[in-house]
Order: structure tokens, then C-alpha cells, then sequence
């Protein structure tokens, strides 16, 4: 049964209640409120809707993951990072990057990221919860990726790339870089080819949700420091 959130309450049903079909589907209603849209990442769930529709929250099984172990840097990819003068960056422009990932997307199909979508996860920046990774060739942006940081998780909402491999770039310097500040894992919400050949595993709901809950209670966080703007290594 699908669930109608509260205009007013911010909580969510438990995950494990989301439909098998749509996969993943828990909820339908209230806003993109800050607060809402973290209380819906403490919980595994996350938003994705079209303008046409109203609301839409999702917690899908099996869930896409990255690992420490499991992140994969093919031949080819080693060979590019290491002749590339593109150069990767954490949190110097966040809006261009949600723009951009709306612009191209949009370009495809009916984009979720909505005028309202953005304004909530710009929102979420200022507050220090949501981060963005550039890739600029000279001065000029030309890939990157966006999410929600949850204690040492990074929920991967969107990425985007002008150039070749310049979004693949984007998500392995992140990665490294996170997994190496003591990250645990980064979600990437469903599979798809491209995530697939950088390491991507599924992970079933179950475990997923165990893990976040567990490192809630732990309540270890990735040091302030890691996320200042600055330039990150892409070799």
C-alpha cells in the first residue's frame, strides 16, 4: 500500500514497507523541506519525481553501492588519469553542478530535477549537507556529480559529463578520497552500465539499511575538514 506523508510531520514509514512494484516505491506527498529530505536520508530513502508529479519517495532492494574494496579503476581510466589536464574539485560550485546534471538530463527525458529540486538541495549545501564535485577543463565545467553526506556515507544523486570520462573522473577522486577519510560507502540508489564499470555492487535492502542504522548509532562522522573546497587528487 502506498503511504501519504503528512503535510506537517516530517517522518517517514520504514523503508521496508516500499512497494515491490514500482520497485522501491514507499511514499507519495509532503515537501522537499530540509528537514524532510534529511529525515528521508537517515531513513535509506530519497525523492524522485517529474514536475508533473506530486512527491514521489523511494527505498528500491537491491540497492547500487560503492565499497572501499569494490571501487574499480579500469586500464584504459588509469591511463586517461594520468594524461588528463581536466581537474576535479569538491564544493566550488555546487548550483552550476545540479544545473548542469537538470540541463542534460533534461535534454533526454522529463528531468526530476526540478526548479524546486534544486533550490532544495542548494538549500541543503548552505547547511552543509550536501556537496558537489567539479570537473573543469581550464575554467570551463565539464562533468561532475552531487549528494547528500550521511555520517561515512555519500548518497549519490546525480552526475553529469560535457566531455569523456569527465563524470567517471568525478566519481572516482570522490570515492577515493572519501574512502580514504574513513568513508563506508557511497550509494548510487539503482544500478546502471556506466556505475557497473566502476565497481558498482548491488546490495539488498536489508543489509543497506543495517549498515546506515548502524553507523547512526555509532555516530561517526567524516571529519568538517574533508569537505572544505579545495582541489582533490585525480591520479
Amino acid at each position: 500500500m502506498l503511504i501519504r506523508l503528512s503535510d506537517t510531520d516530517y517522518r517517514f514509514p520504514r523503508a521496508e514497507f516500499a512497494l515491490r512494484e514500482p520497485n522501491g516505491l514507499l511514499a507519495v506527498g509532503g515537501d522537499l523541506h530540509p528537514e524532510r529530505l534529511l529525515n528521508a536520508y537517515r531513513n535509506g530513502i530519497f525523492p524522485w519525481f517529474t514536475e508533473q508529479d506530486p512527491p514521489l519517495w523511494w527505498s528500491p532492494d537491491p540497492r547500487a553501492v560503492f565499497t572501499p574494496t569494490s571501487l574499480h579503476c579500469s586500464r584504459s581510466m588509469q591511463r586517461f588519469r594520468r594524461k588528463t589536464q581536466l581537474r576535479v574539485t569538491l564544493n566550488r560550485d555546487f548550483a552550476a553542478v545540479i544545473q548542469a546534471c537538470a540541463t542534460l538530463h533534461g535534454e533526454r527525458d522529463a528531468t526530476w530535477i526540478t526548479a524546486d529540486m534544486q533550490q532544495a538541495y542548494c538549500d541543503l549545501h548552505e547547511l552543509g549537507h550536501a556537496h558537489s564535485v567539479e570537473v573543469w577543463q581550464n575554467d570551463t565545467l565539464v562533468g561532475g556529480m552531487y549528494g547528500v553526506a550521511q555520517n561515512r556515507m555519500f548518497c549519490g544523486e546525480s552526475m553529469f559529463h560535457r566531455v569523456t570520462n569527465a563524470s567517471k573522473l568525478a566519481l572516482l577522486s570522490f570515492a577515493e578520497a572519501f574512502f580514504d577519510a574513513g568513508g563506508q560507502l557511497l550509494d548510487a540508489q539503482v544500478p546502471n552500465p556506466h556505475l557497473e564499470s566502476l565497481g558498482m555492487q548491488e546490495m539488498q535492502r536489508a543489509q543497506f539499511l543495517h549498515l546506515l542504522r548502524e553507523d547512526q548509532r555509532t555516530n561517526a562522522e567524516i571529519a568538517t575538514e574533508f569537505w572544505r573546497c579545495r582541489e582533490l587528487p585525480h591520479i
